[in-house]
């Protein structure tokens, strides 16, 4: 199961996630030059921040929206960033936010779970209701593909409809997130946590104990880390003996050389000390929590 794998990452590698979010603007000037076409162009910025984070990165996630923009041409982009990924023995984990029902689910499904877009794991929205997650579910169960489905984000928006209290001191998001814990429980790993995974921003630390107890065994795909406000303290609390969650960052890791002077004559590098700056502020914040 792919669940079982990403723990191990996470055990052996720390809990940095790469999110290939890119956009052609990210590429300095010279490499643009390089590669004016945008299937080579994002493709090769990818491979460059592949190449060196691959032994630093639990795994990564590819948000399809950025490929999409450029048509026919970014979405060639996004198959072949895929397909190195998998090249590369990378976990995948494909941001596409499907949350449809039906047939419709089933389509989406299939797009993504097999063939030219196939990923490890793709992110889904719940909100149209469990059914709409259920054409997902023979790939976790067949396959030991799985999924991360939004219960609380990190944005100012999910205080909009996720915070709206439905009694006895609780919200949507915690109705939500016990429902999936509960859905989760058929498809555990022998790691102790589900194919059936949660996205969970960090930036409401005081709720973070609550919601990893509540939560007993699903994994985590953690955003809001950096420039959001989540700190590594934050992140820290909603893991379970050091795992349990990966944590995305994309820009923060992708634009990292624009910070350094000259950073633009090698992004890669610049990319993976930002991974490893990142990995360990983290793991030093498990350890002093662990204490």
């Amino acid at each position: 199961m792919m669940i079982d794998k990403l723990f191990d990452n996470v055990a052996a590698k720390g809990h940095v996630c790469i999110g290939l979010d890119t956009d052609y603007s990210y590429l300095p000037a010279a490499m643009a030059t390089r590669y004016p076409d945008v299937t080579d162009g994002l493709f090769e910025f990818n491979k460059a921040i592949i190449d060196e984070t691959i032994d630093v990165a639990a795994c990564y996630k590819v948000q399809i929206a950025y490929y999409e923009s450029f048509g026919l041409k970014g979405l060639m982009a996004y198959q072949r960033t895929l397909s190195y990924l998998r090249k590369r023995g990378a976990i995948i984990i494909a941001d596409i936010k499907r949350g449809d029902i039906a047939k419709t689910a089933e389509m989406y499904a299939k797009a993504h779970f097999t063939g030219d877009f196939e990923a490890d794991f793709i992110t889904l929205s719940p909100y149209m209701g469990l059914d709409s997650l259920s054409p997902y579910l023979p790939y976790l169960k067949d396959q030991g593909k799985g999924v991360f489905v939004l219960i609380r984000t990190s944005n100012e928006g999910a205080k909009d409809i996720e915070y709206l209290p439905t009694g006895n001191g609780r919200r949507v998001y915690h109705e939500v997130g016990e429902k999936l814990n509960t859905m989760g429980k058929e498809f555990l790993g022998s790691c102790g946590y589900s194919s059936i995974g949660g996205v969970m921003g960090c930036t409401h630390a005081d709720e973070a104990a609550e919601i990893r107890s509540m939560l007993d065994t699903t994994f985590f795909l953690i955003p809001g880390y950096g420039a959001q406000g989540g700190k590594a303290e934050d992140i820290a609390k909603y893991l379970n003996k050091g795992n349990g969650g990966v944590v995305n960052s994309s820009r923060g890791i992708l634009l990292a050389y624009r910070k350094q002077e000259h950073g633009e004559d090698d992004i890669a590098a610049c990319a993976r000390a930002e991974a490893i700056r990142m990995r360990d502020d983290i793991l030093n914040a498990v350890h002093q929590c662990a204490h």
